[in-house]
């Protein structure tokens, strides 16, 4: 594929877009109904972010990071976590070559462009930190080697929200490392009878066909990263994060890792709708999505029945908007 240079020029911009919108209608026609969450993945992954997704079962987690994958025509790689489950299960193993007479690297699935980590909180800690240097740094080390995993690399976790038996909460440092937490819920009426019929012989997705190349994935990440985010933009999301922190209801706020992963995705929305800017409401569409996982509230705010998303309402607020002379609208 000939090689071109990467830019915002409204040409790039154009090609951003209609691959945005080539990949969320091709995964949308397996997870029907669910558009705006199927558009959040998108975004994490052009944004070189990594997605957990906290929901019910059977609501179609895992399906689908198979069908952004397939869309892609990407690796995808799953791992089930169990609490038996060791490091090397998920990062790879050195194992001796009688006929070579020396170790040889079996790759774990953790070397795919798309890695599912289903019920990653049934993992052990010490599995699940075999995650960590993994999502931030993008490279794995076994055995005192390091080895770059290929881009695009994307980690979609799934966890059940209401199952406790046998599970291990994720710890703020793991967690920190998600750019964001999607939760996809049950579809409407409508769609749920439309699924029905469309899945009621064969699954969508073994139809499903690529829309689009590793290559152009990469190249859509280039493009986002030149988005221009303008000195009053940047302030607003640092006064976002300061706000998470110093609210008297809140036990831990968003970590300066928060503020870059705001802006990362929010240059991703704002390419996907045409601009070569960020605006402020790009910022207020992905915060939530951004933030909520990565706040704690204190104790007595929690027997108050206070909720981080209510919490997170009052901080956005409390903060002036820029461009206007008020706060936003409580």
């Amino acid at each position: 594929m000939e090689e071109r240079e990467i830019d915002a020029s409204p040409n790039s911009i154009e090609i951003f877009g209609e691959r945005f919108h080539r990949i969320v209608s091709n995964v949308e026609t397996v997870i029907q109904g669910k558009r705006e969450a199927i558009e959040l993945t998108v975004l994490a992954m052009v944004s070189e972010g990594h997605v957990l997704i906290e929901d019910v079962p059977g609501v179609g987690k895992t399906q689908l990071a198979k069908s952004l994958a397939r869309s892609i025509d990407g690796e995808f790689h799953r791992v089930q976590f169990t609490p038996d489950l060791l490091p090397s299960d998920v990062t790879g193993v050195s194992v001796w070559d009688r006929s070579e007479g020396e170790f040889e690297f079996k790759p774990g699935p953790i070397f795919a462009n798309v890695v599912v980590g289903d019920e990653i909180n049934r993992a052990s800690p010490k599995t699940q930190s075999a995650l960590l240097e993994a999502m931030e740094e993008r490279q794995v080390t076994s055995d005192g080697v390091t080895r770059a995993l290929i881009p695009p690399f994307m980690v979609i976790a799934t966890q059940n929200p209401l199952e406790h038996e046998g599970t291990y909460p994720l710890p703020e440092a793991q967690l920190d490392r998600f750019m964001m937490r999607v939760v996809i819920g049950y579809p409407s009426r409508d769609k749920e009878l439309e699924m029905l019929d469309t899945h009621a012989v064969r699954s969508t997705f073994h139809d499903l066909q690529a829309v689009a190349d590793l290559h152009e994935v990469t190249e859509m990440i280039e493009i986002a990263r030149h988005i221009t985010v303008s000195v009053a933009v940047k302030n607003y999301i640092v006064d976002l994060i300061e706000g998470t922190r110093l609210h008297p209801d809140v036990l831990l706020g968003a970590s300066p890792r928060a503020a870059l992963f705001l802006q990362r995705i929010a240059r991703s929305r704002a390419v996907s709708g045409g601009r070569d800017y960020v605006l402020p409401d790009d910022i207020k569409e992905v915060a939530p999505s951004v933030l909520e996982h990565r706040m704690s509230l204190r104790p007595e705010a929690q027997m108050r029945g206070e909720t981080v998303t209510g919490i997170l309402d009052d901080v956005m607020g409390r903060i002036r908007v820029p461009g206007t002379t008020s706060r936003i609208a409580t």
